[in-house]
């Protein structure tokens, strides 16, 4: 039983002595570098190369939504807009804020004007997924800053307030993307 117990203590440290100096520390200062240069970050902070992109991704991919991708990060919405879902997000290209009265981006990307850049790119989100041909005319949809949208269906077209209609519809990891043609903006506060 003695003898049985040393070779247990030998066999241990044996193992203890070879996990320590395999890759001579190599592995203990690369464990110890990547963690140090990781940054901890959100759910958007997840990277995923083979799965289908989230709405985050999707935009940021576009060459034509560069505004927006800047509008939802000085928003601090990647996050937000990375998670789970289902969302709906109705996505105006950078044509569609082009058509916007000069400065009025610009103005809002300011730091104090956040919480009503907030309020716009949330006026063009919905909690759910709305496939383009199950809307209907007259069809209102509740918006996640609170607001609503009214949908309208008119020569083949999908609109959205009457003013922006859907020219492409992209599925996503967490919901559907719809590109509009011009940007929504919620009704005054009453």
């Amino acid at each position: 039983m003695k003898r049985q117990f040393q070779l247990f203590i030998a066999i241990g440290a044996l193992v203890i002595s070879v996990s320590c100096n395999s890759g001579n520390g190599e592995n203990a200062s690369n464990a110890t570098s990547n963690t140090e240069a990781t940054p901890q970050t959100g759910q958007s902070g997840v990277k995923d190369e083979t799965s289908v992109k989230n709405v985050v991704g999707i935009a940021i991919g576009s060459k034509d939504h560069t505004t927006l991708v800047t509008a939802v990060k000085a928003a601090e919405l990647v996050d937000v807009l990375s998670n789970a879902g289902p969302f709906t997000v109705f996505a105006p290209t950078n044509a569609a804020f082009d058509k916007l009265p000069a400065g009025t981006v610009e103005g809002l990307l300011k730091t104090d004007k956040k919480e009503t850049l907030q309020d716009i790119l949330q006026y063009h989100v919905s909690v759910g997924v709305y496939k383009e041909d199950a809307l209907q005319d007259g069809q209102v949809i509740g918006q996640v800053n609170g607001g609503n949208i009214t949908i309208s269906k008119k020569d083949g077209k999908t609109m959205i307030n009457g003013t922006a209609t859907i020219i492409a519809s992209v599925p996503a990891s967490n919901g559907i993307i719809h590109v509009i043609d011009a940007v929504l903006l919620p009704p005054a506060a009453k």
